[in-house]
């Protein structure tokens, strides 16, 4: 049984230190190993349309060089950068973190709100819900407005999604929450806390479908 490959997209190490840390849990005794790798051909965060489709490319090389190797790989951006493109490139199964997450949504709850990062990658997001038919079950989508590189400085980063977190569920309805960034994986449970509604972190909802595809076989 291969390794699970978790690819960041960015070229931000930290993001991928706190991808590990989310999918901890997930390393069971006899569960396939959990390799977490980081793109360095990316940029330091996945922020664009233009940065989406740069690392495209990139993904799919480092799926095909580890196609022998892997049992299965995970996109660790909530753009799901190049999904199709990279279930295309070999045969083991890929698994983006948004669409596992919203999957992963929709059984502990009726309507999902979206925590991102920034405003301009809610239209991105909704275009991609409208492509998954998701959009009867998506209660809204909000942005913190800080950039992959600010969320550094964690207390700042809490606060501001708590604040978007409780619009969600006050204002929009949601009654299921998403983190709409692999960089936002250690706010889980205290948010899950903070204001009483299930959060899903999409690496681990990524991480946990492959680890059980990987299982069953």
């Amino acid at each position: 049984m291969g390794p699970i490959v978790i690819i960041n997209p960015n070229s931000t190490e930290s993001v991928t230190h706190g991808m590990d840390a989310a999918v901890e849990r997930l390393r069971v005794p006899y569960g396939p190993t959990l390799c977490c790798v980081t793109l360095e051909e990316g940029p330091p965060g996945i922020e664009t349309d233009e940065h989406v489709a740069a690392v495209v490319t990139p993904i799919c090389d480092l799926i095909r060089a580890r196609q022998d190797e892997a049992s299965a790989f995970v996109i660790g951006c909530y753009s799901d950068p190049g999904l199709r493109e990279a279930r295309e490139a070999g045969t083991r199964p890929v698994f983006g973190i948004a669409e596992s997450a919203m999957l992963t949504a929709m059984t502990k709850g009726s309507r999902f709100g979206v925590i991102s990062i920034l405003e301009q990658s809610i239209p991105r997001h909704a275009r991609y819900i409208r492509e998954l038919g998701f959009e009867a079950r998506c209660a809204g989508d909000r942005a913190i407005g800080l950039g992959i590189n600010e969320l550094a400085d964690g207390e700042r980063t809490f606060d501001r999604v708590r604040e978007v977190a409780q619009r969600l569920r006050d204002d929009d309805g949601a009654d299921v929450l998403i983190l709409g960034c692999a960089g936002l994986a250690g706010t889980r449970l205290a948010l899950a806390a903070a204001v009483g509604l299930p959060v899903v972190e999409p690496t681990q909802a990524a991480t946990a479908l492959a680890v059980g595809a990987t299982l069953i076989g």
